[in-house]
């Protein structure tokens, strides 16, 4: 694998032409998700699938990562989806696409359980398509035929410590006050986690000793439990062990000992293994994450400050088997953002994609539209000249365009990558609130 040398060719700003050329020898020509079928069968023999998204907020990467996701499901067996969301909120969407006692009874009305900010990732009309198709592939499916949707992310952790709690208030109410008595630590917090992690530069006593009990408790009652309430004890280990690593996140976060970015990569791949292993030995997973996640980390300047990401852990791990990575990425478009953390999303737009970067190396090619399978790209060729590849966050600025571009070496980042030249911005629900229906979003059809 290429290393990227933080005083070589990404700096230097290597020749366009050749890079351009090579697109055009090797990439393929895409419209729609349904020229994606070899993308589909490179991927249906993986253990575990891992698609990205160059943001958080583009109608097209939702959308074209749905059919692929669907197809996987239907055609190739896959068990799962699991997302960069939280666990709680993903687990209630769990319930409704399984229907579930106490599920929704519709999309719309299941979203709403995603109100942490930033709600639109997952609270819109792209994931309201979805969810209706997934429920209707589930319908009829013996239990442990049915796919999933769980959330990988540590973020959630009051959420998570009160899901907890009323676990174990109907399988164990002894253990149920337990916890309640070890999650009083918190309770100084006001649900409240960024408070927490304020408090711990002023007094840097931890609620650490507190988590990890209580996720210690449950896991040596849970062969009992497990025969009492079967998935939803899966459910509250992995609460527990979110409220235990949600800890660890917000600690990290001010006593530096270990990169927070690393206790939250790390705590999904964990979670990607618990999956996987829940699911049964011949199980595979479908992941939906940043590409900033999903890439492998080594092809970037990722190491250069210590940072791994689930895309390399994922391929070290003997444990997830045959990983296949696809990233996406587009040149210019609309996008849904935020100027600051925590403020109101709005529709932004994306400036071209600037010189140099792999962005304009695929908008200068033939392909308006383009899939490149790395394994095409032969050692040596202009593609592995290590570029700038745009990463957009949730909190996004446009006019400071030069700092969301990630020196990659493109081929060995991801196993295959779609480039959509032109895109739109998602459809959050909060935004179209008018809507009674899913709108035409889908118009090749899940």
């Amino acid at each position: 694998m290429a290393q990227i040398d933080p005083r070589g060719s990404f700096r230097s700003h290597p020749e366009v032409e050749p890079a351009v050329e090579s697109v055009n020898r090797h990439a393929r020509a895409v419209n729609d998700p349904r020229d994606l079928d070899a993308l589909v069968d490179r991927l249906a023999d993986a253990d575990c699938v891992l698609l990205g998204e160059a943001s958080h907020g583009t109608s097209e990467y939702y959308r074209w990562r749905a059919q692929i996701t669907a197809k996987l499901l239907r055609d190739h067996g896959f068990s799962f989806v699991a997302v960069e969301g939280d666990w709680t909120s993903c687990y209630e969407l769990n319930r409704y696409v399984k229907d579930l006692p106490d599920s929704h009874d519709g999309a719309r009305e299941a979203l709403e359980a995603f109100d942490r900010w930033p709600t639109w990732m997952w609270a819109n009309w792209e994931m309201a398509g979805f969810f209706q198709w997934l429920r209707t592939h589930n319908d009829g499916l013996p239990e442990d035929e049915q796919a999933g949707f769980y959330g990988l992310d540590v973020y959630g952790l009051y959420e998570s410590l009160q899901a907890v709690v009323d676990y174990l208030e109907d399988v164990d109410p002894d253990a149920a006050a337990n916890a309640r008595e070890a999650y009083r630590c918190f309770e100084p917090y006001g649900e409240d986690a960024q408070r927490y992690a304020r408090s711990l530069r002023l007094v840097p006593e931890s609620c650490q000793e507190e988590v990890v009990a209580v996720l210690e408790e449950l896991r040596r009652n849970a062969p009992e439990y497990a025969g009492m309430a079967g998935d939803d004890a899966f459910s509250a280990e992995q609460n527990a062990l979110v409220a235990r690593n949600a800890e660890a996140y917000y600690r990290a976060m001010v006593d530096g000992n270990e990169d927070s970015w690393n206790v939250r990569d790390r705590h999904m791949t964990r979670t990607l293994n618990r999956l996987l292993d829940q699911h049964g030995p011949n199980a595979s997973g479908i992941v939906w994450a940043h590409n900033t996640h999903v890439g492998d980390a080594r092809a970037t300047d990722m190491p250069r400050h210590g940072r791994v990401n689930v895309g390399q852990l994922a391929r070290e791990q003997d444990t997830i088997g045959d990983v296949e990575i696809v990233g996406f990425g587009s040149t210019v478009g609309e996008v849904i953002a935020s100027d600051a953390w925590g403020a109101d999303m709005r529709t932004m737009d994306v400036p071209r994609a600037e010189t140099n970067s792999y962005e304009d190396v695929f908008r200068r090619a033939d392909p308006e539209n383009a899939l490149l399978f790395s394994d095409d790209v032969p050692d040596g060729d202009p593609l592995e000249n290590a570029r700038g590849h745009r990463a957009i966050g949730v909190v996004y600025h446009p006019q400071h365009e030069s700092g969301n571009y990630v020196p990659t070496v493109l081929p060995d980042r991801y196993d295959a990558v779609v480039h959509i030249d032109e895109t739109t911005a998602l459809h959050p629900v909060e935004l179209h609130p008018e809507r009674e229906r899913v709108p035409e979003l889908y118009p090749s059809g899940l």
